[in-house]
């Protein structure tokens, strides 16, 4: 026995070798690679260098031979005006000479005059004998001692540092992730950063398996972004940030798992009355009483991780519920959420069709009668909404109701805080309130929907508004009302 387990760890020890000597085989097959690749963009960097080098002695050379052209044409223009001048000057000169010879003084006195009216006015008189541009082109000359310097301190690029997530100032709220960052010192060579998160329902460090793939987000200019319109199916979620320069990207910073509780639940289809349709979180009234309906059986929910919510387990009141909750029936068009709520504040949605003629939404303890209807036990909270003839809204509770005279919202937000004994309902889309109850409650709760001609959808996994939280802190709030008909129990 000895000898084998020597042989095993022998076998074991060579198979690491054997893995470990194709690891670093692979390697260096990949540094050879990325080593021509980096020549290959070193090439590239200074071509581009030779180009604009070129490109700009082309323009400088230009720029030279247009001032030589403007200073010849200039001197060339004031060299043919000397000569002009030059020629008359002289043809001037020689009929002087000539009238020298006149011996009648009467011509002589004539010829004089003329050759002074003419020395008067001749151009050579008014020449300027100094050159109109000068012949130094040092104006044009150019002194790259500061690039040769800059370009001879050129180096690689440093790696960049990898970030540091400023946990106390990352939020998560409204269904929304804000993540903050710094670099551990300044880098005026960074780029962008890149954020890579990832759901989980593991607290702490990030495991290497049983784990969702990373999903990223590119590009980032600024050190804070916020990751919106999640759906929080899972406990946490794990995020890392790295900073990234032209070339390079750094190490990822230290990855940080930040909370995001909520309540996931799914219509439990054996729970719903036969005239009810009902799949993952949508319900439908079906006027021929579920005949020739398929049966919906332990239909997971597709867009929902495998992991069980927080107070889903072997012992959950889903589990429970199904084996010994009866159907609704008669008129008690009732279905129920398959997750209890047992304690903490949980918030979640319902939208219903604008055809619909009469809905309920609210909770109720686990076991309500067959024909109990939402609102009319003193174990159910609900509001309700008519649109039957003409629109009625209403919240109800042990057969009592309250009207509420406000407009019936397309979403109703619903707030349960188990512990504080506190149901309420919101506009979801302005979060103004709609209603409050106030009670102990006493056993867990249900989310409970009725639905009749027409249909109903729920979304779960919703972080609590911060607008909601707000309004918690006043007894009324704002534009809802607070309830006559608790129920203290």
């Amino acid at each position: 026995e000895t000898l084998q387990r020597i042989v095993s760890t022998l076998v074991n020890k060579n198979d690491e070798i054997h893995n470990f000597i194709d690891m670093l085989n692979h390697t260096i097959s990949n540094v050879q690679v990325n080593s021509s690749n980096a020549i290959s963009e070193l090439d590239e960097e200074f071509d581009g260098l030779y180009s604009v080098l070129h490109e700009m002695k082309g323009s400088m050379a230009n720029t030279i031979q247009q001032e030589e052209a403007r200073k010849i044409q200039a001197l060339q223009d004031q060299l043919s005006q000397c000569s002009r001048a030059l020629e008359s000057s002289e043809e001037l000169l020689e009929l002087a000479v000539q009238s020298l010879d006149i011996k009648n003084p009467m011509e002589l006195l004539e010829a004089a005059r003329q050759i002074k009216d003419s020395v008067t006015v001749a151009s050579a008189f008014r020449l300027s004998l100094k050159p109109k541009v000068s012949d130094s082109m040092t104006h044009m000359m150019v002194d790259f001692a500061l690039e040769k310097r800059m370009l001879q301190a050129v180096k690689f690029l440093p790696v960049p540092k990898a970030p540091e997530i400023d946990v106390a100032a990352c939020l998560v709220a409204d269904n929304c992730i804000t993540i903050s960052w710094r670099m551990p010192e300044e880098d005026s060579r960074i780029d962008h950063f890149v954020l890579e998160y990832r759901k989980t329902n593991f607290d702490g460090l990030p495991r290497l398996k049983g784990e969702q793939r990373w999903e990223l987000v590119d590009y980032i200019k600024a050190t804070q972004y916020t990751l919106s319109g999640l759906k929080f199916d899972t406990k946490y979620m794990n995020l890392r940030v790295q900073a990234c320069n032209k070339a390079v990207a750094g190490e990822y910073s230290d990855p940080v798992t930040l909370e995001t509780k909520a309540f996931v639940f799914s219509l439990d289809s054996t729970s719903s009355h036969l005239n009810l349709k009902v799949e993952d979180t949508y319900v439908e009234w079906d006027p021929t009483g579920g005949k020739g309906q398929e049966k919906i059986k332990g239909k997971e929910n597709k867009n929902r991780s495998n992991t069980a919510s927080p107070k889903r387990s072997t012992n959950s009141p889903r589990a429970s519920a199904r084996g010994s909750r009866d159907r609704f029936a008669g008129e008690s068009y009732t279905v129920l959420g398959d997750t209890a709520v047992e304690s903490g504040q949980h918030y979640w949605e319902v939208r219903a069709q604008k055809d619909c003629k009469s809905y309920s939404v609210g909770v109720t303890y686990r076991n309500p009668g067959k024909f109990d209807q939402l609102g009319k036990t003193n174990s159910s909270w609900c509001i309700h909404i008519n649109n039957w003839l003409q629109t009625t809204f209403s919240a109800k509770h042990n057969n009592k109701a309250k009207t509420l005279d406000i407009p019936v919202p397309d979403r109703i937000g619903v707030y349960c805080d188990f512990d504080g004994g506190q149901l309420s309902f919101y506009n979801a889309s302005s979060k103004a309130l709609l209603h409050t109850f106030r009670t102990k409650f006493t056993q867990p709760l249900l989310p409970g929907f009725m639905i009749w001609c027409g249909g109903l959808t729920v979304t779960t996994g919703l972080q609590v508004p911060s607008a909601v939280k707000t309004l918690q802190k006043s007894e009324y709030g704002l534009g809802g009302s607070t309830s006559s008909l608790n129920n203290v129990a």
